[in-house]
């Protein structure tokens, strides 16, 4: 089973946790991608995933557990797209190759590419908050075509960050609008100015006496 989202060979669990997404209807099935592309853009928010699971197992008559560990297997694909820089066709392609049917699997990768610049952004702030930045490159481009970013003609940016982790590097992909872009560059800028104010050396006031010469 080749796969854009990742390259390991995947726990035969989690082929037949999307096998089993097919026996949602169209309501539950939509309100459980809802409820993961909420976490995804607020990752803190893992006790409100856990209620919201929760509720949704209550209100149709399921057991928890195994409704939480098809979640976590769902949750595989776009944080290895996130990784990978996947398209929404991509993604749609990793999801007919894991058994989710095709109108399902063209559900999830719209909402993929309506969140996806938002989560690249996230990934790359996180990454950026606990790694060091050793390159940043760029590239502009028109929409000649659908984008998960803007519509046809509009001025779109490629973004490459190399970041240091640990002994290695490893290169991070995001594509931006215009507007999105500076506003990434603004916020990088009041990072920089943080991270040099936090590493300032503290100078202590000097004390000095003063001795009169008869």
């Amino acid at each position: 089973m080749q796969l854009h989202f990742s390259k390991d060979v995947l726990p035969d669990s989690v082929s037949s946790d999307f096998q089993n997404l097919n026996k949602f209807n169209d309501q539950q099935f939509h309100r459980l991608i809802q409820i993961l592309f909420q976490f995804l853009l607020e990752p803190k928010e893992t006790d409100r995933l856990l209620q919201q699971l929760t509720e949704f197992a209550g209100d149709h008559g399921m057991s928890v557990g195994p409704l939480r560990n098809l979640m976590k297997s769902t949750l595989l694909v776009p944080q290895g797209a996130l990784k990978k820089n996947l398209t929404a066709e991509q993604i749609k392609e990793d999801l007919l190759t894991l058994g989710l049917n095709e109108d399902k699997a063209t559900h999830f990768s719209k909402q993929w590419g309506e969140h996806c610049a938002a989560l690249s952004r996230l990934a790359v702030a996180q990454t950026l908050a606990v790694n060091q930045l050793v390159d940043m490159e760029w590239k502009f481009g028109v929409t000649v075509g659908t984008s998960e970013v803007q519509k046809v003609g509009n001025i779109f940016l490629q973004l490459k960050l190399v970041v240091r982790k640990g002994s290695s590097t490893e290169n991070i992909y995001m594509e931006l609008t215009l507007p999105q872009f500076y506003n990434f560059l603004h916020e990088m800028e009041k990072a920089k100015l943080c991270t040099d104010v936090l590493q300032m050396p503290t100078v202590l006031p000097s004390t000095q006496q003063t001795v009169d010469v008869q």
